[in-house]
């Protein structure tokens, strides 16, 4: 299938693509702010420059979008057009999240990984249970985890509870 698009168009589309600031972070920015926890944005000496941090319980967070990081469910369809382009970007981005994960880990922080369809399309979770699911990881102990929408079961996920369990 062609691009509907010139070159020069879909570029100016693609340059509009924002990495942070993103309207899922900042629902979930707003709505942890308004229940009281304060935390630092964007901190650029951590691996993977984090959406959020708390210092305050070594934890930190990433709102990541379904298409972007290659997420298995119903908001991620992979490009028909420049289809290995699209496989080798996502595959990188991929990789790049486990090696950044893998080294917060390493130096005693806590990541939780939010993706998209917990908030957002036909499988998000209901209002106010990703909140709820946010604030039970950030105030216990559990070192990674993530939230997924409903219809997520890649890897025997749960229903985006979190449970305590760590993700791989």
């Amino acid at each position: 299938m062609t691009d509907r698009l010139s070159p020069e168009d879909r570029s100016r589309v693609m340059s509009r693509v924002r990495g942070q600031n993103t309207k899922p972070e900042l629902v979930l920015r707003r709505a942890l702010h308004a229940r009281g926890f304060r935390y630092r944005l964007h901190v650029r000496d951590l691996p993977g420059r984090p959406d959020l941090v708390f210092p305050r319980y070594s934890a930190v967070v990433f709102v990541h979008g379904c298409f972007w990081h290659g997420h298995d469910c119903h908001l991620f369809r992979m490009p028909s057009t420049r289809e290995e382009f699209w496989k080798d970007k996502i595959g990188r981005n991929r990789e790049r999240d486990r090696k950044n994960r893998a080294e917060l880990l390493d130096r005693g922080w806590r990541v939780l990984e939010v993706w998209e369809c917990a908030m957002r399309g036909k499988e998000r979770l209901p209002p106010g249970q990703m909140l709820e699911n946010v604030e039970t990881w950030l105030t216990g102990r559990s070192a990674s985890h993530e939230i997924r929408g409903l219809g997520d079961r890649k890897a025997g996920a749960t229903d985006a509870s979190v449970s305590g369990e760590e993700t791989p």
